[in-house]
Formats: structure tokens, C-alpha cells, sequence
């Protein structure tokens, strides 16, 4: 039996939407615990969401705080700089936590050095624009305008 295009996107759906879900539950989970960064899985959710569930989707690119780190994102490629702040301080406490935890030095080695490469990347980013510091829900949906010599 061959499964069309359409059959088997209609059929992954529920699970772009269950990865959708789980990333923007991880990334609210970063967003107050310094655990995790909430940047790289509000952008996961989103991508997730845009394959699974256009409402959903739209959803998330209207919500007062999620909104403009995925605006910024597809914008400019870019993490606002508060962001990036937040996320190396919650890395950082992570890190500090599982230090005065006692855990092991092969753990907290991989642990370094799993963080030190998403703050390198991080880093590499360019900094967000006004979209991320103003929120405004336009600016989430609205494409970049061409030059009119374009």
C-alpha cells in the first residue's frame, strides 16, 4: 500500500503538535526554572506548530512573551539581548546548582560542556531588534518590507 503526501501529513500532524507541546513545555519550564533556556524551545515549538497546527502556531506568535523571541528569530535570526542574558545567567545557576549538589565530576563535565556550547551558540546569534524589547503583535506576523528598488 503507498501512502500519498497528503495521508502521510495529515497523519504526522498529531505529532508535530505533541513535539510542539512538549518544546514550548520545556521552554516555560526554563522560563522559571535555571535549568533550561527558553529560547531554543519556543523557536522548536513554533517550528513544531507551524508543521502540526496553523492555529496553534498562530497562537504562540500572539502570546505577550513568546511571541517576540519567535518574531526576533524569524525576523533576523537573531536572540535579543535580554535573552541572551537570562538564558547565560539560568546556565550558569544550573551549572552552580549542580556543583553544590555534589554531583560528579563526569557530570558536571559533560554538563560544562553541553552549556558551553549552547552559549556559543547563543553568542553567535545577532541581537534581537526592537520587535523583542516592544512587543507588538503586527510585527509577529507581518513579513519583512522590501525596498522599493527591489
Amino acid at each position: 500500500m503507498t501512502l500519498s503526501k497528503s495521508t502521510l501529513s495529515a497523519a504526522g500532524r498529531p505529532l508535530w503538535v505533541a513535539a510542539g507541546a512538549v518544546s514550548i513545555g520545556i521552554g516555560a519550564i526554563g522560563a522559571t526554572l535555571p535549568i533550561l533556556p527558553t529560547t531554543p524551545f519556543v523557536i522548536l515549538g513554533a517550528f513544531c506548530f507551524a508543521h502540526g497546527s496553523p492555529r496553534l502556531a498562530l497562537a504562540l506568535e500572539q502570546h505577550r512573551v513568546f511571541g517576540p523571541i519567535i518574531a526576533d528569530w524569524r525576523a533576523h535570526r537573531a536572540i535579543a539581548p535580554r535573552y541572551k542574558v537570562i538564558a547565560h545567567l539560568m546556565m550558569g545557576a544550573a551549572l552552580l546548582v549542580s556543583l553544590l549538589a555534589g554531583v560528579s565530576t563526569t557530570v558536571l563535565t559533560v554538563q560544562a560542556i553541553c552549556l558551553a556550547c549552547a552559549s556559543a551558540y547563543i553568542l553567535s546569534r545577532p541581537s534581537g531588534g526592537e520587535t523583542a524589547q516592544k512587543p507588538d503583535r503586527g510585527a509577529v506576523l507581518a513579513r519583512p518590507k522590501r525596498p522599493k528598488g527591489a
